[in-house]
């Protein structure tokens, strides 16, 4: 069983295999990123030019493999969800699949300077947090918890990359392969 990465759009495929070893010892299993990669054009509205994250999921899981534990979509484009303006991410709540969006977790987004060091941190606690929704875990109270919701970037960069004690203890249980680890 892996966790496989997909790429979706444009994304840059070495900030991908940075990814890789960050997962495998967050969730201890072995990670790969998927040869194919993803045209999200199926799931862009033109109303709102941003791509509804629920069709891209709903397509990512025809993708799915016997070899598949979980499967973490990287996207380069502004996800949503129709109750909200932006989604950093969504995903299958104790299902297999989760999508990211590398779009909003870039500085040069609000108008800042390039911060790529920060970049993949926010990239790295979101994955994290995705994957964590696809354990049955829900937001956490605990704001340095990854699991803690981000309605802003800001709340991602409070946010620590792994789970807190209380969240670690649900989700061991149902990492059907290894368990997780608090790095």
């Amino acid at each position: 069983m892996k966790l496989q990465i997909l790429p979706i759009g444009n994304v840059n495929d070495g900030l991908l295999r940075d990814l890789l070893p960050v997962l495998h010892e967050t969730f201890c299993v072995p990670s790969e990123v998927l040869p194919v990669r993803l045209d999200p054009e199926f799931a862009f509205h033109g109303e709102r030019q941003q791509y509804h994250s629920s069709e891209i999921l709903q397509l990512m899981q025809g993708l799915l493999t016997p070899d598949t534990w979980r499967m973490l979509g990287i996207a380069d484009v502004d996800l949503y969800i129709p109750i909200l303006t932006f989604v950093f991410g969504e995903a299958q709540m104790g299902g297999p699949c989760a999508v990211v969006s590398a779009h909003r977790l870039h500085q040069e987004f609000y108008g800042l300077p390039l911060d790529h060091d920060l970049f993949r941190r926010r990239l790295l606690k979101e994955s994290v947090h995705e994957l964590g929704h696809t354990l049955n875990l829900t937001h956490c109270d605990d704001y340095r918890c990854v699991m803690g919701s981000s309605h802003a970037v800001e709340w991602i960069d409070l946010k620590e990359s792994t789970l807190c004690a209380a969240c670690r203890a649900m989700a061991t249980p149902m990492t059907q392969v290894g368990s997780i680890r608090n790095r």
